[in-house]
């Protein structure tokens, strides 16, 4: 569940808080190191820290002290913990009243690239599944576009936005991405990695082209786990969206650069599925899903 609440410090103009965020504040609590809720929550140190300076910068104050190596909430900190306890306990209460709604069965079929499956959607399957039993996914994964269409998929999870189609089109948000290279000079030269041909027209292939890297590139591959390995080897030069990052941005024999395009994520919905209770729900753990990168 993403809600959104709003956020306005003396002086400050209201922005959008997610219950996401406020999650976070909690489990820096619980853990006392943003590497402890990183792993409680599933999500990497460096965004726990990114995520809390948002809020901070939102609230207009401070939320922990580091105190011997251990995050200590402060007294407005505090606070805000005893809202959001009894916030949880509210959904809490909704998330069991979504349990008992009748008629919530289904199977449908996703459609999207393998990293997007793996790394996005895959570690949430299992907690919707639980929560609704007449439910049933069905991935349909491929370094490319899966074929969007009745017959093959009832949603897709595409990189690109469609030209046109008879389907519903809606922007997840957009993802970042960074050059990732070695942090020191070594007197052999990284490997470039860049992409195929046939994906010349997403952002990452334009600016390696542009850089005149493209054409010393000495290893491709349309799979970002190939050019993950590689440039954790220390010996290779590439681009990775954000969500494939991971410890990647916080390696210190690395040196990230943020690129300055983004790669939209869109979600396709089969018209038919739009007022179907139980697609309903899917849709809706699917931008849930994404909810990090819906950015303005």
């Amino acid at each position: 569940m993403a809600a959104r609440l709003q956020a306005a410090p003396t002086g400050a103009s209201v922005r959008p808080m997610n219950w996401d965020d406020l999650r976070i504040i909690a489990a820096v609590r619980d853990e006392g190191t943003y590497a402890g809720a990183g792993a409680r929550l599933r999500i990497d140190e460096t965004t726990v820290g990114r995520r809390l300076s948002r809020v901070e910068r939102a609230l207009n104050l401070r939320l922990f002290d580091s105190v011997d190596g251990v995050r200590r909430p402060t007294r407005q900190c505090e606070t805000i913990l005893s809202h959001i306890q009894a916030m949880a306990r509210h959904v809490a209460d909704i998330e069991r009243t979504g349990e008992s709604l009748p008629g919530l069965i289904g199977r449908f079929r996703i459609a999207s690239t393998n990293a997007v499956a793996e790394e996005l959607i895959a570690p949430r399957t299992g907690e919707l599944l639980v929560r609704y039993p007449g439910l049933s996914l069905q991935f349909l994964t491929s370094s490319e576009n899966v074929k969007f269409s009745r017959g093959h998929a009832d949603f897709a999870i595409r990189l690109k936005k469609p030209e046109k189609g008879d389907f519903t089109i809606v922007k997840l948000g957009e993802f970042r991405l960074f050059l990732i290279e070695p942090a020191f000079e070594s007197e052999v030269k990284p490997v470039i990695c860049a992409y195929p041909d046939e994906l010349g027209a997403i952002p990452e292939s334009v600016f390696l082209k542009a850089k005149g890297l493209q054409a010393q590139a000495r290893c491709v591959a349309d799979n970002v786990r190939v050019i993950r390995r590689l440039l954790k080897s220390y010996q290779a030069v590439g681009v990775l969206p954000e969500y494939f990052c991971g410890e990647l941005l916080s390696d210190r024999r690395l040196r990230a650069t943020l690129l300055p395009r983004r790669r939209d994520v869109w979600l396709l919905v089969q018209n038919h599925l739009k007022r179907d209770p139980a697609a309903r729900v899917v849709i809706d753990w699917i931008r849930d899903a994404f909810a990090e990168f819906a950015r303005e």
